[in-house]
């Protein structure tokens, strides 16, 4: 795996082999969400996470993200929660009024439960960009989302 983590990988402060994280993915969208969950999950898994300590937990679009971030925080044995989507621009408001409730709502659960909870959601303008930020020239958001997780526990 190259890049950002190449670089900071051995820069984290934390030892995560202990520590339990939720990835709550948008199932909307899917052939840009699955490679940014593997990105998070296999980044996860390079800093030092255990496989058994990384649940996947599935909501229908990043609309729900928020609502599953929060099932996920609540619970007392995860530490971090991060968040996959993606919302794609289209010709109607839609998009404006989506990103914006994903947004607020998962920088709620941030606050509320006072843990980390990741913002893993491309807000792009086309199918291009999303793919290019996933896993393509652009790298894969999903291994910054789970860093963003990792050193949001050092703090």
């Amino acid at each position: 795996m190259a890049g950002i983590l190449s670089s900071v990988s051995g820069k984290t402060k934390i030892n995560i082999k202990n520590k339990k994280f939720a990835i709550v993915v948008a199932e909307w969208n899917d052939e840009i969400t699955e490679p940014l969950f593997d990105g998070a999950y296999h980044a996860l898994l390079e800093l030092g996470a255990k496989k058994e300590n990384i649940t996947r937990k599935n909501v229908p679009g990043s609309f729900e993200l928020p609502l599953g971030a929060q099932r996920m925080a609540e619970k007392k044995n995860i530490d971090a929660v991060i968040c996959i989507g993606c919302v794609i621009q289209g010709d109607t408001p839609h998009f404006d009024y989506i990103c914006q409730a994903v947004a607020y709502g998962i920088m709620k659960v941030n606050l509320k439960f006072n843990k980390p909870v990741a913002f893993g959601v491309l807000t792009t303008l086309n199918k291009k960009q999303a793919l290019e930020r996933a896993g393509g020239k652009l790298g894969n958001k999903g291994e910054e989302a789970a860093l963003t997780a990792v050193k949001m526990l050092e703090i």
